[in-house]
């Protein structure tokens, strides 16, 4: 093996860390713009009627999205407690019983699978399960697809949250005669609820713009969502409509729900941030 010079050495690294610097300053400077741009076209259509009417027909000025947020709220809460319920039993299963066994284990491989797979598919699989046979679109299919995407980030999260508990708590509850299932809730719950709340508020953020799988599922509506066996009108979907349309007003109105999604997922990931350092903080 050849010995470098200490000079050699120096120049190596500083080369390294210059373009390392300039990486992570072309990715600062992207989303730095992204937000710029958003920002500053989509204030303009952020008004009183935005968050209170109804969309209106083409080429009609005024109007807003009032239906298409509440219908997005309707379905991320109902994609989220599916998610949450279905993911954290899973999270539960592969952290406090099945451990390193077979199954356990292809459970992971699967849910690692899932986190992967483009959302498109999962909204095409949801279409041939749910749409089809239906014959029409719903909100429901829109929150089983949005569901199914959150799952696989919430088992995981849950398990390795639950992981960091110290094997000592649970030992020391089952010691005093508590059942398993007290343990794991009362005790690693317990210790563990910031990183799951974060695993939580990331896999909201994960669908909060998710297009794709309510193009097939939940489609689109100019209506007020009073039930969600029938096409639900949602954000993501209004923007793809509303930006595509040669209608300034309409694309106006699409910058200003762009801005409405990115203030809201800026919100979450900063709030997960804020959780997850006092998580590490209290286990310092």
């Amino acid at each position: 093996m050849r010995n470098r010079s200490h000079r050699t050495r120096q120049l190596t690294d500083l080369i390294v860390r210059v373009l390392s610097g300039m990486a992570a300053m072309v990715g600062v400077f992207a989303l730095g713009w992204i937000l710029y741009e958003v920002l500053a076209r989509g204030i303009r259509a952020i008004n009183f009627s935005f968050f209170t009417e109804l969309p209106v027909p083409p080429g009609m000025p005024g109007g807003g999205l009032a239906n298409a947020i509440v219908g997005t709220l309707i379905i991320t809460i109902m994609a989220t407690v599916l998610g949450v319920i279905i993911g954290m039993f899973a999270g539960v299963y592969l952290a406090e019983y099945g451990k390193d066994r077979p199954y356990a284990n292809s459970v992971r491989f699967a849910a690692n699978m899932l986190m992967g797979t483009p959302s498109i598919i999962i909204g095409v699989f949801v279409y041939a399960l749910m749409v089809l046979p239906a014959h029409h679109f719903s909100g429901y299919a829109g929150a089983i697809a949005l569901a199914i995407i959150m799952l696989p980030v919430i088992a995981r999260t849950t398990e390795d949250m639950m992981n960091l508990v110290p094997n000592a708590l649970r030992e020391s509850a089952l010691a005093l005669g508590a059942p398993r299932w007290k343990v794991t809730t009362s005790v690693v719950f317990k210790s563990a609820k910031t990183g799951l709340l974060t695993g939580v508020l990331l896999a909201v953020a994960r669908v909060s713009g998710e297009t794709a799988p309510l193009l097939f599922t939940a489609l689109n509506s100019p209506y007020w969502p009073k039930t969600l066996n029938g096409p639900t009108a949602n954000l993501t979907v209004s923007i793809f409509n509303y930006a595509m349309s040669p209608y300034s007003n309409w694309q106006q109105i699409a910058w200003g729900a762009s801005l409405l999604i990115m203030i809201s997922v800026l919100a979450v990931n900063i709030s997960a941030r804020f959780l997850f350092r006092g998580e590490k903080d209290n286990a310092g």
